[in-house]
C-alpha cells in the first residue's frame, strides 16, 4: 500500500521539537509528487508528497500505520553530531502533546539508540539495549521502520536492531513522522 505524505511541515527556528512552546508557527507548503527508487534501480512501492526534506521535518502519514506498513527514512548524520531523532506519533497536535508511539534518539557522545513511547503525557519505560551503534558522522544511513502486529521492527542499514512493542494499541492512530537533530533528510518513503 502506499505510503503518502499529503502535506509537509517546516519547522521554524521558532518551534521547538519537543513541543516545550505553547505558541509554535508551521508553514505548510503546496506539494509535488516524486517517485522514488530504491537503492537496487526498482521502484519503491510508495509515493512521498513533500516540499523538502529539510530538518525539523514534520510530515503526515496517510491511512497511518498498520502491520505490514515500513516507513524508510535515509540520510546522511551531520559533521559533528551530537544527537538526532525520529518520532512516530499520532498526530502534531501540541496542547495536548500527541502521543508518541516509538521515539528513537540517536546519542552520539555515549553511542546510544534510546526509544520510549509517550502515551496520555506519560512516557513509559526506555529501552537501550543494541547489539552496535551503527551511526558515524558525515555517513549515510537507511533505517527502516517496520510495523507488524505486535512491535515495530527496525532495521539500519539493512541489518535487524531492535524490536519496539506497541504501547499505543490503535495503529492507525500513528499518522506523523517527526525527524529533528544532527542530520540531513535525503529519502522518506
Amino acid at each position: 500500500m502506499p505510503l503518502t505524505i499529503p502535506r509537509g511541515r517546516v519547522c521554524t527556528k521558532g518551534q521547538t521539537f519537543k513541543q516545550e512552546q505553547k505558541h509554535k508557527t508551521l508553514f505548510y507548503h503546496q506539494l509535488d509528487s516524486r517517485r522514488l527508487s530504491s537503492p537496487l534501480g526498482s521502484p519503491v512501492q510508495a509515493e512521498v508528497f513533500f516540499p523538502r526534506l529539510t530538518v525539523p521535518f514534520c510530515g503526515h502519514i496517510k491511512g497511518g500505520m498498520r502491520p505490514g506498513k515500513k516507513i524508510l527514512i535515509m540520510g546522511i548524520v551531520g559533521m559533528n553530531p551530537e544527537s538526532f531523532e525520529i518520532q512516530l506519533t499520532c498526530g502534531d497536535s501540541e496542547d495536548p502533546p500527541a502521543d508518541v508511539a516509538i521515539e528513537m534518539k540517536a546519542e552520539f557522545t555515549d553511542k546510544q539508540l534510546l526509544r520510549n513511547a509517550c502515551v496520555s503525557e506519560k512516557w513509559g519505560e526506555e529501552e537501550s539495549a543494541i547489539p552496535y551503534f551503527p551511526f558515524i558522522a558525515d555517513q549515510p544511513f537507511r533505517v527502516e521502520i517496520l510495523c507488524e502486529h505486535p512491535r515495530f521492527r527496525v532495521f539500519v542499514d539493512g541489518h535487524q536492531l531492535f524490536d519496539f512493542y506497541h504501547r499505543v494499541e490503535l495503529l492507525s492512530s500513528i499518522d506523523t513522522v517527526k525527524i529533528n537533530g544532527d542530520l540531513q533528510l535525503t529519502k522518506l518513503g
